[in-house]
């Protein structure tokens, strides 16, 4: 039995996500056992990268319960901007921190949890192009390629997609 069996994931998506940013978390934590849900706006709706790679939502926003979840992947690219305007993902994400339950975010997937307001006092990185957003939530901003405060992982750029499937993965295996 591989060490994710039975953990399920919500993996976020809408326009212009940063592909391998998707892609690559989804696949790692699918490959240790868990099983991940896309879920975008519209259920069935194809979201298309930033480099052309499409996603279908498996589900709509709306249909998710955080507590059916062990956790939650927020891809980088221009979709997190767009993520962040949809009460219900600041909702899942409120929830699952308020469950201490393992929440990925890699590159511009910061800007969801500042508006989740969920980053004061917690050490992150990001893309540096958004530091400044994320310290004036009142996180502890690193130029580390992974960073984990308790069950906040955060990575900078895809370079660093190795370490942050393994960590986001680790903290789902503790969970």
């Amino acid at each position: 039995m591989m060490r994710l069996t039975g953990k399920k994931v919500i993996a976020l998506v809408d326009e212009e996500f940063e592909d391998l940013e998707l892609w690559y978390p989804v696949h790692r934590v699918r490959e240790e056992g868990a099983e991940v849900h896309l879920a975008g706006e519209k259920k069935g709706k194809t979201y298309i990268g930033k480099y052309g790679v499409p996603a279908e939502a498996e589900y709509s926003f709306d249909e998710l319960d955080s507590s059916q979840y062990d956790g939650i992947l927020v891809p980088g690219g221009w979709a997190p901007d767009k993520l962040r305007r949809y009460p219900k993902v600041i909702e899942l994400v409120k929830e699952m921190h308020a469950d201490q339950k393992p929440i990925g975010q890699i590159c511009h997937a910061g800007w969801v949890l500042i508006s989740a307001k969920i980053l004061d006092g917690v050490t992150v990185t990001s893309t540096p192009g958004i530091r400044d957003d994320m310290e004036n939530a009142g996180a502890i901003w690193k130029d580390e390629a992974v960073v984990v405060d308790g069950h906040i992982i955060s990575a900078r750029r895809p370079p660093d997609l190795p370490p942050y499937g393994k960590a986001f993965c680790d903290a789902l295996a503790d969970k």
